[in-house]
């Protein structure tokens, strides 16, 4: 009453020219401040919602409808850390068709600081965002071809490889709102591979495993039982070794090798979406013997195969599938079945690289502290498949990248 009293007066003073200015001036200025925290409370909703719809993917077809709102609702309340939104409501719709969506919306009220005053009367703003998360129908097949050889006891190496493939697999497992979504094997490699296979297996061939292995009896070589086979195995003839093609009887060029390789790493694990074994083979890995990364490579590609050796699962035709290798090693390659010369062996790594990508995989390629980066950089699909590490800690760094590439690729339309 009094400031109106003061407007009203026209004795002749300028004050009410000054006040009357002031009131407009002190409303802008007040809803600049007002709508300000408005705008970034709306950008913390926006953004926890991002997370969620995200977050929301791997039981969207699990929960109920009203089990969905409370999930997203507790999961979004974890993430926003702003006591000033009143009024919170969250509400998640999960939609099947015609592609798999997520819409989640939240709204809250902020109560106002100088929009309240007299005269303006607005004693709060609403805020609202929204976030909708499309994915398509593609799955993952992810292959871990993984240096075990005996550099990777350096430096903490075999110690990060294990925390960054550990954290890869739950990154791989969350993206997963199907348990068929998502696939991975893990391949050990050193020199050679251990197939993990008992040695009656018809694909592998002991031919050149009889000659080393065995004791003279009166003049007459006899091999050892092939019971004492460790299970690795040596590259297959050239050029077989750098493609995927199914051993056949008959066939010993197409057959894989055994060698009783004394550094012969953890055996390999064919393509699986039991997370526990996963992560149990990855805590056996040990750092052991040289380095043959087309083996390693090799195998990565069998294992993404729907025939011998691995026999990948066969694939629903309602999905598309999305095949990826992950190629980490620590160094040059040192030997395979036919040279100890890096350049010799990068050769063969070369050409199935080459098939690989020809095949259509997405091939990553990871280096650790050493080893061919024209090489390694040339195999990768592109240079953003590419990683070069000059320490063991940015393994972990490099690994969550690469998981959130694969999990984008996945949910990506």
């Amino acid at each position: 009453m009094k400031l109106m009293r003061f407007l009203r007066d026209r004795r002749g003073s300028i004050a009410p020219v000054i006040a009357g200015a002031a009131i407009p001036i002190v409303a802008v200025i007040g809803a600049a401040v007002d709508y300000g925290r408005a705008n970034s409370l709306r950008a913390s909703m926006q953004s926890a919602l991002d997370s969620t719809a995200l977050a929301m993917t791997k039981n969207a077809t699990a929960a109920s409808p009203e089990q969905f709102t409370v999930d997203a609702t507790a999961y979004f309340n974890a993430i926003l850390k702003r006591p000033e939104a009143q009024g919170l409501r969250v509400t998640a719709h999960y939609a099947s068709t015609p592609s798999p969506t997520i819409v989640v919306n939240a709204t809250a009220n902020i109560k106002t600081m100088f929009l309240n005053a007299p005269g303006i009367g607005i004693p709060r703003i609403d805020v609202a965002a929204t976030a909708t998360t499309s994915w398509s129908n593609a799955r993952l097949r992810v292959a871990l071809a993984l240096d075990n050889t005996g550099s990777m006891a350096d430096n903490g190496k075999m110690a990060a490889l294990k925390t960054a493939t550990h954290n890869l697999l739950n990154q791989l497992q969350a993206a997963a709102s199907k348990p068929e979504d998502v696939y991975v094997s893990i391949i050990p490699f050193s020199k050679d591979v251990n197939a993990g296979v008992p040695h009656t297996t018809s694909w592998v061939d002991f031919t050149e495993w009889d000659k080393k292995n065995g004791k003279q009896n009166n003049g007459v070589w006899v091999p050892k039982s092939h019971d004492n086979w460790n299970g690795c195995v040596m590259d297959r003839d050239q050029n077989y070794d750098v493609n995927n093609t199914a051993p056949t009887a008959g066939n010993n060029s197409s057959k894989f090798p055994a060698e009783q390789y004394s550094n012969c790493p953890v055996a390999l694990l064919p393509l699986t979406f039991d997370w526990t074994a996963l992560h149990t083979r990855v805590n056996e890995m040990y750092p052991a013997g040289n380095t043959n990364q087309t083996i390693g490579l090799q195998w990565a590609w069998q294992s993404l195969t729907q025939t011998d050796p691995l026999n990948a699962p066969a694939k629903d035709p309602n999905y598309e599938y999305k095949d990826i290798i992950i190629l980490l090693t620590d160094g040059l390659n040192t030997e395979n079945r036919w040279s100890q010369t890096s350049s010799s062996v990068d050769k063969r790594t070369q050409k199935v690289c080459d098939n690989v990508r020809s095949a259509g995989i997405t091939l990553y390629t990871v280096l650790v502290t050493a080893g061919n980066a024209t090489l390694l950089k040339g195999c990768a699909t592109d240079t953003t498949k590419y990683f070069a590490l000059t320490t063991a800690d940015q393994l972990i760094t490099a690994f969550n990248a690469i998981g959130g590439q694969l999990t984008k690729l996945h949910l990506s339309k």
